[in-house]
């Protein structure tokens, strides 16, 4: 051959090599599922700071999770250096309702002698869920961040592996979703039982809820707790949508629905029909199972908030905890009109739904969970300073373990093989190393927590309250959250005796010049 020709090889066979090493890696799952030419999208993505600095957009333009937020998390599941230098490119100076925590200069904690203090806290919740009620399986959540509710068949069942995985290695809660309990939910991690309008998983030949079929699944599976979904951020008002192209033949044998065909759950229970029926309800399962049971919704009109704090007052029945989804829309495939304009986001939804309860001195009988873009820390701070317990985290998971944002999970084509039953896509995702990225990301949102909690000279963040964090007008004004929202002087503040348990379990983690000086 002459010199020439060997020359003109050389570019097939180095890309052969390249594809053979894409192929057979499992640290990329875009470079198993597109050998070679998805090299492009990390070499256009390195000089996408030089390129948008000039020509494109600015870190914080693209939507839902900006190219800042994303890099972040990135960073974060990886265990990179997730800092950022020169300052914030955010607009603080001209964004309305911009959120800035307030340091305190003094506080009855002693700075820890650990600089990495607070990398490896679990961050137990602050509250026993349902203690109040006396469930015989109540118990307190180790962790203040979980895994958000996202069903089998929406995602990848290797995407299910990886989150249960990951929050076993985190310490963390994994939400079933609406789909049922399938197999791939049972690698090790606690899990909460979503059950919907559909109740896929529970239900008989003929559509209908089923005791004792939720019984014995409960019985062999590590479920901590039942939650009841009375709708969603994404679609609030509609019943959960599942498209034909991702019900497989295995997961309409786990739903017990035709395959191949779009599987749209009622909008509204058929079990309960007023809030009177869904107390009922409430107890039957929480006695059956010994389980604390909860609900989650999105918010609209609050008579029913107000018909559900007025019948809990009297302490006989009552929901252990309620999840609230923000309006701003999720992971689910819902109508343009619902994702873009149906239901509260998420802090004003929120704060009214905890201003019904705190008006019946409620407060602190309920554990509440916040669920809709509150992945990132700083948005997690404010949920907390307005009282929220926990909070829940779904597309921020689904970023750690491989989502590159490219919106097409209601298509059965994500490239990543996170939201698709496609099995060549899905075959780039490798469990082995997605869970350890869960845990890496739920663990550097609990550091940060820790971290600004310490900042404002406080524990944990169950412990910052509505006076601690303002929201900006430009440079004209900043007003405490608790002038936003209305709330009363004791509200958005842990009382007890939750206040001094969660003392005294951060103390015992922490160093014993801490531990002194926080409980003097």
């Amino acid at each position: 051959m002459k010199p020439i020709s060997w020359l003109a090889a050389v570019p097939a066979v180095a890309a052969a090599g390249v594809a053979a090493h894409d192929l057979l890696q499992k640290k990329h799952s875009l470079l198993r599922n597109y050998p070679v030419i998805g090299h492009a999208r990390y070499a256009i993505e390195t000089i996408g700071p030089e390129m948008r600095q000039y020509v494109v957009a600015s870190n914080d333009e693209e939507r839902p999770f900006s190219r800042a937020q994303r890099s972040w998390i990135y960073a974060s599941a990886k265990g990179e250096n997730n800092y950022v230098g020169f300052g914030t490119d955010n607009n603080v100076e001209e964004e309305e309702g911009y959120p800035i925590i307030k340091q305190r200069t003094f506080s009855i904690m002693p700075p820890p002698a650990d600089p990495h203090h607070g990398d490896h806290v679990r961050l137990p919740s602050a509250k026993i869920l349902g203690g109040p009620r006396g469930r015989a399986k109540a118990f307190r959540p180790n962790s203040v961040v979980n895994v958000s509710a996202m069903s089998f068949g929406s995602l990848s069942s290797r995407a299910i592996i990886s989150l249960n995985e990951g929050v076993k290695l985190a310490g963390a809660m994994h939400n079933t979703g609406e789909g049922g309990l399938s197999p791939y939910h049972r690698q090790g991690g606690e899990l909460i039982w979503q059950i919907g309008t559909g109740y896929f998983g529970c239900r008989d030949e003929h559509g209908a809820f089923d005791l004792g079929r939720l019984k014995d699944t409960v019985a062999g599976a590590p479920v901590r707790a039942l939650e009841i979904k009375i709708s969603q951020g994404a679609k609030p008002g509609l019943g959960g949508v599942l498209p034909g192209a991702k019900v497989t033949a295995e997961i309409a044998q786990i739903r017990g629905i035709p395959e191949g065909k779009d599987c749209v759950s009622p909008s509204r229970h058929a079990t309960f029909n007023d809030v009177d029926s869904l107390l009922d309800w409430v107890e039957l399962l929480a006695t059956e199972t010994g389980l604390p049971v909860g609900i989650k919704s999105a918010v609209g009109d609050l008579s029913f908030w107000e018909q559900l704090a007025d019948a809990m007052a009297d302490g006989q029945r009552g929901v252990d905890f309620i999840t609230i989804d923000g309006g701003e829309g999720g992971t689910g495939a819902a109508p343009l009109v619902f994702t873009d304009g149906v239901a509260l986001p998420f802090y004003i939804g929120f704060s009214r739904v905890y201003r019904v309860f705190a008006l019946r001195d409620l407060t602190e009988r309920v554990t509440f969970i916040g669920s809709g873009k509150l992945g990132l820390p700083r948005s997690a701070i404010t949920a907390f300073a307005l009282g929220v317990d926990m909070v829940n985290v779904a597309r921020e998971a689904m970023l750690a373990i491989g989502c590159i944002q490219t919106q097409k999970c209601h298509t059965d084509k994500c490239p990543t093989g996170v939201a698709t039953q496609n099995k060549w896509l899905s075959h780039g995702l490798d469990p082995a190393l997605k869970s350890v990225r869960l845990a890496n990301y739920l663990q550097s949102m609990r550091r940060d927590l820790v971290k600004v909690s310490e900042a404002v000279g406080v524990l944990h963040p169950s412990l910052i309250t509505p006076d601690d964090v303002e929201l900006l007008l430009g440079q004209r004004l900043a007003t405490p959250l608790r002038d936003i929202y209305r709330y009363q002087p004791n509200w958005g503040v842990l009382g007890e005796p939750w206040r001094s348990q969660i003392i005294d379990i951060m103390c015992a983690e922490a160093p014993k010049d801490i531990e002194h000086a926080a409980t003097d």
